[in-house]
């Protein structure tokens, strides 16, 4: 092991090397008040054992349980992490009994109407909303950087033409740490900056790229002189021969979309970017985990399955039939897009996202599309049937993320790319404030094995 440097400190509960970068900066914020108050832990014939308890901003009291396995030689046991906090954080704020949202403090729906997706991003990642010229260098940044190496085009060409678009994602992001060496070097705070504009600036471009090898279309390159929304729809849907002018409508509308998934606290994709980043691993890397994580049907891929569903369900007039079935214990049908789990109210995203529905199905002359009304029909029943509010099973992002990213031309097998793009705004924040925190260390979750008890291989006959 090479010797620690100034830029390098050691973790000594792991043994592992994490580049210091502490700035002051990235730690405003994020520093949870202990209280006067004690926790305590009594197991027969023992002594009591007390923690700290930890009060937040916003939200739950934490107890402090890192002492746990020091003082008692005993571990926690929570599945799922259901009622884990995995980590100090001052990003995102989720109230799931109010049906809140917040950015940095900001309320979701005050971000949608009055930001666009890029100021978001910024947010996210310094704290702040930016000055006018912070705006424009950041854009400039985000500009400049768009387009990927030629080489990079060969890497699609090792995939299936059928592949869906999201382990191909997985392979051409995690492939950029080849191109961009420098970014193992996170104790330097401009190469850091770098680093997460480049990714930021290039999502888009692989993932519209993704798209066009699976329809056998040439890649579009980025232009300086659009949006980062109007970006991707360019080179989502432009073609060499044809001359292609986003509709500012539907501009707005993908713009927002985004900015509604930017980031969502410590989902499964989250927690992702964090224990791989725990690692030292780079961040090109950390980005192509997350999006494996978010390809699985229940994260990322819920859009395409409540489109799915809405196409089986087909016609307004079966949903009295289809709401029935739902409450049926053991029938095949699942009603997807209701409920989620943090949320026990309305998901504040999803009267967001109906909005842009309406917005977009409008400027296209699509206002009686049918699954659009069919969505509202069940909307509608579902916020009045007793068994829905009683079990609090609102519609949520999802139900209607599907329908607008159909009414804008995107597939369903790009959603969940959609969200990758939107998300790593939020991922990288998110494992910038990682790195930065000075309690961090590699991530080790404990288990509860209940395995075979130890025994001997049997001697040789």
């Amino acid at each position: 092991m090479p010797p620690v440097g100034k830029s390098e400190v050691r973790s000594l509960a792991d043994g592992c090397l994490l580049p210091a970068f502490r700035d002051v900066e990235h730690m405003k914020g994020n520093q949870a008040m202990s209280t006067e108050r004690k926790a305590t832990l009594t197991i027969t014939g023992e002594n009591p054992v007390h923690f700290p308890i930890l009060s937040p901003t916003h939200g739950n009291d934490c107890v402090d349980i890192r002492a746990l396995g020091g003082n008692t030689d005993r571990f926690g046991y929570d599945a799922g992490f259901e009622s884990t906090a995995s980590c100090k954080s001052s990003i995102t704020f989720i109230d799931g009994a109010r049906g809140e949202l917040l950015y940095r403090g900001y309320p979701i729906g005050q971000l949608s109407e009055r930001c666009d997706f890029l100021e978001v991003a910024y947010l996210l990642k310094n704290g702040e909303l930016p000055t006018t010229a912070q705006r424009a260098g950041f854009e400039s940044t985000i500009r400049k950087n768009a387009p990927v190496h030629d080489q990079m085009v060969k890497f699609y060409q090792g995939f299936r033409r059928d592949a869906h678009p999201m382990p191909v994602m997985v392979g051409v992001v995690g492939a950029l740490s080849a191109f961009h060496r420098e970014a193992a070097d996170f104790s330097d705070v401009e190469q850091r900056s770098l680093t997460i504009h480049r990714i930021i600036a290039k999502m888009p471009t692989l993932a519209a790229m993704a798209y066009k090898y699976t329809v056998g279309q040439p890649p579009v390159s980025p232009r300086t002189d659009l949006s980062y929304a109007a970006n991707f729809l360019y080179m989502m849907f432009g073609v060499p021969a044809e001359e292609y002018r986003p509709n500012p409508v539907l501009e707005r509308a993908f713009d927002r979309l985004l900015t509604l998934h930017a980031d969502h606290a410590q989902d499964a994709s989250t927690s992702t970017v964090r224990m791989a980043g725990s690692s030292g691993a780079n961040p090109f890397a950390c980005i192509s985990a997350a999006i494996a994580c978010l390809s699985g049907p229940v994260h990322g891929g819920a859009s395409e399955a409540c489109l799915a569903m809405l196409d089986e369900v087909g016609d307004v007039s079966r949903v009295a039939e289809i709401i029935s079935r739902s409450r049926v214990e053991g029938d095949r049908f699942k009603l997807t897009g209701f409920g989620l789990y943090v949320y026990r109210n309305f998901d504040p995203r999803a009267k967001l996202m109906r909005k842009l529905c309406t917005d977009v199905l409008t400027e296209l002359g699509l206002e009686n599309d049918r699954l659009f009304k069919l969505a509202i029909a069940l909307d509608k029943i579902a916020l009045e049937d007793p068994y829905f509010v009683q079990n609090k099973l609102y519609p949520n992002i999802d139900f209607y993320s599907g329908i607008l990213q159909k009414a804008l031309g995107i597939p369903a097998s790009m959603f969940a790319c959609i969200v990758a793009v939107a998300r790593t705004a939020g991922w990288m924040a998110q494992w910038e404030e990682m790195r930065a925190d000075p309690e961090y260390k590699i991530a080790r979750p404990r288990q509860l094995y209940t395995g075979v008890a130890k025994r001997n291989v049997p001697s040789p006959a």
